[in-house]
C-alpha cells in the first residue's frame, strides 16, 4: 500500500520536474503518474489502477394509483431506466478514450465483458481505468468527455446478458 504522504511527495516531485510521467511498483501496488492525459496509453495486459463498484439498480417502487388521463391531454409514461448502473468511484475528470485522438472505449449498444475498460477517470493527475463489473450491453453513457464527475455519479448503464 502506498501512503498518502509518499503519494503527495511524488506528485510534487513530478510537478517540479521535467518528467511527464512515472510508473512505480511498491508493496504490490502499481502506480502511474502523468502530467498530461494524452500521454497515457496502458497496454491491454496492464492491471487497472482502480475499478468502480457496481450498484444494482433498485427495483421500481409501486406507484400510487393515478387518475385516468383525459382524452384531451394524453401524457406519456415516464421512461424507466433499466440495467445495472456503473458509478464513479471518485471525484475526477471523465475521459471516454485513452488519448484525445483515440476511439472511445465503449459506445451505446456495444457489448462488454466483465473486466473491459469503460473509461478513464483522472484524479490528482492519476489515470484510473474504470472496468465493467458485469458482462452486457451498454445502454447509456451519462457523462460527457472531459467533464468533471462526482463520487457515486452514474456514468454508465449496462443491461446484463
Amino acid at each position: 500500500m502506498i501512503d498518502l504522504e509518499f503519494l503527495e511527495s511524488l506528485i510534487r516531485a513530478i510537478d517540479e520536474s521535467s518528467l511527464d510521467s512515472i510508473e512505480i511498483e511498491r508493496g504490490g501496488t502499481r502506480l502511474r503518474l502523468a502530467k498530461t492525459p494524452d500521454t497515457f496509453a496502458a497496454p491491454a495486459s496492464a492491471a487497472p489502477v482502480a475499478s468502480a463498484p457496481v450498484a444494482a439498480a433498485p427495483a421500481p417502487a409501486a406507484a400510487p394509483a393515478a387518475p385516468a388521463p383525459s382524452a384531451s391531454s394524453p401524457e406519456p409514461a415516464p421512461a424507466v431506466a433499466s440495467g445495472t448502473e456503473i458509478t464513479s468511484p471518485m471525484v475526477g475528470t471523465f475521459y471516454r478514450a485513452p488519448t484525445p485522438d483515440a476511439p472511445a472505449y465503449v459506445e451505446v449498444g456495444k457489448k462488454v465483458s466483465k473486466g473491459d475498460t469503460l473509461c478513464i477517470i483522472e484524479a490528482m493527475k492519476l489515470m484510473n481505468e474504470l472496468e465493467a463489473e458485469i458482462s452486457g450491453t451498454v445502454t447509456a453513457i451519462l457523462a460527457d468527455n472531459g467533464e468533471p464527475v462526482e463520487f457515486g455519479q452514474v456514468l454508465f448503464r449496462i443491461e446484463p446478458d
